[in-house]
């Protein structure tokens, strides 16, 4: 039999999160910035170090994602923009989490997929959400 989603008045509800201030799931601005952030120190060290080879900003933009998130709470755009990533049901997000997010991430797909939660694929494969500070 499937499984039947209550439904919810806000985005996080079923996940136990409040609907606004810290704690709350990251609405599309702040994700729009932070991504842009991180995507555009990505192209200046490609520019810097690669001579602007598009593989290798890709690269660093995993990269990045993949330290940063299990060791800060979120990538540095995550952080400027008042982002962090948590672990569904607490705890320390590990390392493999960021690295599965990270890759999917970067194939833009899973990302652009999300559910009422505003959870794209890339998080509910992870087993995270972004939240605000």
């Amino acid at each position: 039999m499937a499984e039947t989603l209550a439904e919810s008045s806000y985005p996080g509800e079923r996940l136990g999160l409040p609907d606004t201030g810290s704690g709350s799931v990251a609405r599309i601005g702040r994700r729009l910035g932070a991504v842009a952030i991180d995507w555009a120190c990505a192209v200046v060290l490609s520019i810097a170090f690669f001579a602007y080879d598009s593989i290798a900003t890709i690269a660093i933009f995993v990269v990045v994602q993949a330290v940063f998130i299990p060791t800060i709470g979120g990538s540095p755009g995550h952080r400027l923009v008042g982002l962090r990533l948590i672990r569904l049901g607490g705890g320390w997000v590990g390392l493999w989490r960021p690295i599965l997010r990270s890759v999917l991430l970067a194939l833009v797909i899973p990302a652009a997929i999300w559910d009422t939660d505003h959870r794209g694929l890339h998080d509910k494969a992870a087993g995270t959400v972004l939240v605000r500070s």
